[in-house]
Order: structure tokens, then sequence, then C-alpha cells
């Protein structure tokens, strides 16, 4: 089982920068693709950013492609993602969720994944 603890979140203005974090726990966080996901008010849960096991292969929403970073750090057992040229739009709640044998349907998809953080709230103001 993988528990997961969203930081980093916060208001910032438009074209700012943030950098949420997300700490795991357990042994076996190495063996899992990360997502990251948002949910503004009243929509549904937006697929963000991808990172494989390694680190080696990421994707991206278009919305956040040229914006966003994601990485993470096995040894310390965390996935970042380095927001930039923050938007109004970008306004929402930002989880983290930890999955396994993604493919091509999956991986952009909330029911891809099997574990998840309480997540964090990031505010753009204009």
């Amino acid at each position: 089982q993988v528990q997961l603890v969203e930081s980093g979140g916060g208001l910032v203005q438009a074209g700012g920068s943030l950098r949420l974090s997300c700490a795991a726990s357990g042994r076996t966080f190495s063996t899992y693709a990360m997502g990251w996901f948002r949910q503004a008010p009243g929509k549904e849960r937006d697929f963000v950013a991808l990172i494989n096991w390694s680190g080696g292969s990421t994707y991206y929403a278009d919305s956040v492609k040229g914006r966003f970073t994601i990485s993470r750090d096995n040894a310390e057992n965390t996935v970042y993602l380095q927001m930039n040229s923050l938007k109004p739009e970008d306004t929402a709640v930002y989880s983290c969720a930890a999955g396994k044998q993604l493919n091509l349907a999956t991986r952009t998809s909330p029911y891809g994944y099997s574990y998840w953080g309480q997540g964090t709230q990031v505010t753009v103001s204009s």
C-alpha cells in the first residue's frame, strides 16, 4: 500500500510559479507510475502529468505542456510538479496518484490509479 501527501500549494499571481511535492510512504514507491491530476470547482478531475517508475518517461496534458514539469526522486519517495507561467485557469485542487500497468487509455484516467493523496489547493489570481 502507498500513502501520498501533497504540499506546496498556495496563492500566486498569474505568471508566477509554484512547486508541488507529493511524499509517499512504503517501500514500493519506485515501482509505481505517478500522476498529477487537478479538479476545479464544479468540474471533473483532469489529468495534468505523468511520470513512469524510473523517471525516464513523462507525459503532459496539452494545457500544461511547456509550462509544467513533473519529476521524481525515488531515493526520497517524492514526486514533484514544477508549475511555471501560471494562469488563472490553472486554479484547482491538485492531487497526486500512484498506479501500475497503465496503458494509453488508463494513464490519463483517474480510474487507472490505485492510490491518491488528499490534494493541495492552487489559486492563481489575475
